[in-house]
């Protein structure tokens, strides 16, 4: 089940599934158990692992005169319960490590209270109510999704590799050795960049690999790609292998980004790698008239497409490890045969802009799902301006929809990896206006070429806060993370959900950048998913990205930040020294109850 809710007194929580995460959320019904309220503690109980009380990333100042857990950090939710109603808990961030359990999740929240002298009481196991959920990867029918975590838990990436961690070696060729040590952490840990890999690019990582590894160990099975950035080492591997066999072809951009004849790039360099393995005839280069933007594999067997992979994700060191990303594969079902289609029809024509955009392809819909598997559309690109216009122009007017809820309970959750520039973008401009209109919630993030831009409740405006790992915005002593060098963007999704929890939920996803000039311009796929669970699975993604940097913005702003030049690794850290403490009395609920405050809105929507 993606929704399950449960009771007890006035307490109501609900947990809503993610892909191998959980949205929890609460509400207290009777305003009376609202009355002196110091927060939520949280416990998780993973299959045949013993539970654990979630972390906080806020603490008492004084947390001595208060009831605590001497077993317990500071942080934890038992002796410093969440002043919020929802939490996102990703298993593996704090506890379980790199491979954390998958299956049923019991969790209990237990509302906690102060007493007359402002220190919190005991934990009241009478007050407590419990929910089961699945937490693993997400699949419905024969869609499944995945998603990297790129820098967005920074606190924890830090915690296992250190401050000072190397995401790539310098000067390395396009084929290294990814099980090299990478270096050590604060506990004296050695790990290597593989290890590192497989963390930061979590699902969508999983994803990619499997259906690579599944092609090699399989020679029954041919694979056609679309690659834009590509220069992961053990994926390049695998294409080369594949390609030697002779059950591989790419298309792959050549445009000034991915070629240099003079300085040849990792992807030229690929190209004569491959051509050498597999064949000239086997890999062509074009990028219609700007960029080949795809980021696909097909698998086939005989004649027969079986399964495809799609979304955002480039198969790049960037891609899969710094930068947020989703990845969706279609296993089985008519979408992988649309996909082949595609990609025959770009390779016979030599991936050129004109003919591709007088075709069928480009010029409609594709619809797929019905029953019990999720429903969608797929819209393929370079299109002309007109086919453009529309396809943009469906997306304006139901994000607008949003606004005209019956319900009043209009919602627009978005990451984009730019809102900016001064071309004329439909979508983006009607995602800047749905968030200045107090009619509708709408929460996002956007990654613009000065920083990421927050675009929170309480603020009309995107607000530029930290998160891009080469050029950190954020003041000491909250600078903690790494400065990688040499990566453009944190925030490299494409997607907006619409209508999360109502009656006609959608997502909007895949390469696309939402912007007109790309598609015109760009080959990509956009695609339009009409299922709540899916819709829900984004949703989540939009809300942990945005209250990650909303958390670092609020505590850049502490009464000592500017103060304390002192650099440290670690947010709770920071926010001690900022001076960043949770409060002890209940004025923390006003702003949850106040009709007049999006956060209000906000706890309803969640809490169901």
């Amino acid at each position: 089940m993606a929704k399950v809710t449960a009771t007890r007194g006035s307490l109501k929580v609900t947990a809503h599934r993610g892909d191998a995460k959980t949205l929890i959320a609460f509400d207290l019904l009777a305003e009376a158990a609202r009355k002196n309220l110091a927060g939520f503690t949280i416990s998780a109980e993973p299959p045949g692992v013993a539970a654990y009380f979630l972390q906080n990333n806020l603490r008492f100042e004084d947390p001595a005169a208060h009831a605590q857990d001497p077993t317990e950090t500071a942080f934890s939710s038992i002796n410093a319960p969440f002043h919020k109603f929802r939490w996102v808990h990703v298993p593996g961030v704090v506890h379980q490590g790199l491979t954390p359990a998958f299956g049923l999740y019991r969790y209990v929240v237990t509302p906690r209270y102060f007493d007359a002298r402002h220190s919190m009481l005991p934990l009241d196991p009478d007050l407590s109510a419990s929910i089961e959920i699945e937490v693993a990867p997400f699949v419905k029918g024969p869609l499944a999704t995945g998603f990297t975590r790129g820098f967005t838990q920074s606190q924890a990436f830090v915690s296992r590799f250190g401050l000072h961690a190397s995401i790539r070696p310098d000067d390395v060729p396009l084929q290294w050795d990814t099980t090299q040590a990478s270096g050590r952490n604060a506990r004296g840990e050695t790990f290597t960049y593989r290890q590192q890999y497989e963390w930061l690019g979590f699902t969508a990582r999983r994803m990619v690999f499997d259906l690579l590894d599944e092609v090699v160990g399989d020679d029954t099975l041919t694979l056609d790609v679309f690659a834009y950035d590509l220069n992961e080492p053990d994926i390049v591997e695998r294409l080369l292998a594949i390609g030697a066999a002779g059950r591989a072809r790419i298309i792959l951009d050549d445009a000034a980004l991915h070629h240099d004849a003079r300085k040849p790039t990792p992807e030229d360099e690929f190209a004569t790698l491959f051509a050498g393995k597999a064949g000239a005839g086997r890999i062509r280069r074009g990028h219609f008239s700007r960029y080949a933007h795809d980021k696909v594999f097909v698998v086939s067997r005989g004649e027969k497409p079986v399964k495809v992979l799609t979304g955002s994700t480039n198969f790049s060191v960037t891609g899969l490890y710094v930068n947020s990303n989703h990845v969706l594969v279609f296993d089985g079902g008519d979408v992988p045969a649309v996909y082949a289609k595609l990609f025959q029809e770009v390779w016979d024509q030599g991936v050129r802009a004109p003919p591709f955009r007088a075709s069928d392809l480009a010029m409609q819909p594709f619809g797929f799902g019905g029953g019990r598997e999720p429903v969608g559309s797929i819209t393929f690109s370079p299109h002309d301006e007109e086919t453009a216009r529309r396809i943009l122009g469906g997306m304006v007017e139901r994000i607008r929809a949003e606004s005209e809820t019956s319900d009043g309970r209009g919602s627009v959750l978005f990451a984009v990896m730019e809102l900016g520039g001064s071309a004329e973008n439909p979508v983006y401009e009607v995602l800047r206006a749905i968030h200045a209109d107090d009619d509708v919630f709408s929460f996002g993030i956007s990654d613009n070429p000065d920083g990421i831009a927050l675009y929170r409740l309480g603020s009309r405006e995107g607000v530029l806060v930290t998160g891009r790992p080469v050029k950190t915005q954020l003041p000491p002593p909250f600078n903690q993370v790494p400065n990688i060098g040499g990566f453009k963007h944190q925030i490299h999704h494409k997607f907006v959900v619409c209508g999360f929890d109502g009656s006609d939920p959608v997502v909007y996803c895949g390469s696309s950048n939402l912007a007109l000039g790309g598609e015109i311009a760009n080959g990509d796929n956009l695609l339009a998913i009409r299922d709540g669970d899916v819709a829900t699975v984004f949703a989540i993604e939009a809300l942990a990205l945005v209250d990650h940097f909303n958390f670092l913005d609020s505590v850049a702003k502490g009464p000592k930040a500017a103060k304390d030049a002192k650099r440290t690794a670690s947010e709770r850290q920071g926010a001690v020294r900022a001076g960043w403490f949770l409060g002890t009395d209940d004025r923390w609920v006003d702003k949850f109850f106040d009709p007049h405050d999006l956060r209000s809105r906000d706890r309803q929507l969640f809490a169901g």
